[in-house]
Order: C-alpha cells, then sequence, then structure tokens
C-alpha cells in the first residue's frame, strides 16, 4: 500500500494541517518552553476484522527532509467539534472509510512541539475504531499530505512490536495491546 513516493517525505505524529491546525492552536498554554498556543487532537486507532491496525508514515511540515515515522490515523479538532467528532471526521478524510464504528476513548496524552510558529501545548485523544478494513483512499488529503505522506499500513500486533522504524507515540504497541484487552474484557 505504498504511494509510490521516495521513502522519507512522511511526518511523525500527524502533522498540523495547514486547515485544521490554524483553527485550534490558541494562545496562553503555559508548558515547558514559556507560552505554547493549544491544540487539541483526536487520533484513532482503526482496526480491521483481523485486529491490524491503519497506520501512516510521514514527516511534518516543518521537517520535509527529516526522518519519518509511523504514526496513527488523527488531526485536530475543528471550531464547533466534538473531539469524537473529529476522529469520524479524520478516518474519512484520511482513509475514504465512511462505515466506521467509533468505540471507546482510550487514552490522552499531552505533550509540548513546537512548529514553524513556535512551541504549541498538544493533547491528543485517541480512540479505538472498527471497519471493514481494505484499501485506503487518498481522495481526501490535502495536498500538503500527498507530499509528505509516503504510505499506509495495516499492521499487526506483533509486527508492531517488532517495528524498528520509528513509532508514534512510543508505546503504540503497549497501548494497542491495552486497548484490545478492554475491549475483550
Amino acid at each position: 500500500m505504498t504511494s509510490g513516493k521516495p521513502k522519507g517525505l512522511a511526518r511523525a505524529s500527524k502533522p498540523l494541517r495547514p486547515a485544521m491546525g490554524e483553527g485550534h492552536a490558541e494562545p496562553a498554554a503555559a508548558s515547558s518552553h514559556g507560552t505554547a498556543r493549544r491544540r487539541v487532537t483526536a487520533r484513532v486507532l482503526l482496526l480491521d476484522p483481523d485486529d491490524r491496525v491503519l497506520l501512516m508514515n510521514g514527516r511534518l511540515p516543518g521537517a520535509p527532509t527529516g526522518e519519518g515515522a509511523w504514526f496513527t490515523l488523527g488531526g485536530g479538532v475543528e471550531a464547533g467539534e466534538s473531539v469524537r467528532q473529529a476522529a469520524v471526521r479524520e478516518v474519512l478524510e484520511e482513509t475514504g472509510f465512511a462505515a466506521v464504528q467509533l468505540g471507546a476513548h482510550v487514552w490522552t496524552r499531552r505533550l509540548d512541539i513546537h512548529d514553524a510558529e513556535g512551541p504549541i501545548a498538544a493533547t491528543e485523544h485517541f480512540f479505538l475504531a472498527r471497519c471493514s478494513g481494505g484499501e485506503p483512499s487518498r481522495a481526501g488529503w490535502l495536498p500538503i499530505e500527498h507530499q509528505l505522506i509516503d504510505d499506509l499500513r495495516w499492521w499487526t500486533l506483533a509486527d508492531l512490536r517488532l517495528c524498528e522504524e520509528r513509532v508514534f507515540p512510543p508505546d503504540l504497541a503497549d497501548r494497542l495491546a491495552e486497548a484490545l484487552a478492554s475491549e475483550d474484557g
């Protein structure tokens, strides 16, 4: 499921989509870097019927020649949108999959990051979701996503644990295992 683009054009953790990032980065959040804009995102652990998770491989817009990484689907919450609504919208935009069952909110991660405009205090909300699987569509991607995303791939938990490439968040395999176990229990 590679896009045919040369490796190394991807981004770590989901980049700040131009149309979305600006809408939610609000001033005045304190971080370890001083005053930072705040950004709330919805991240999705999208599973197929075989419990494989769909990940993207890409780079940040501010580091288009930097090292790429695998990361979950998702992006910024738009004005007037709930985090759950953002999760469903992001899956549709990034995969074309409309028939998605959004499940539980499985964890929240807070981190300080930077973009070209300065520090951001990010809050990422991770959701478990299911779909019928298949080949994702790139039709809903922004031009910058076509430039920066190299690959979409379904991963088994075992393959993810063995992955030697960068993955964000770094503990994704363990978090996914916990989420799957809580879904079963």
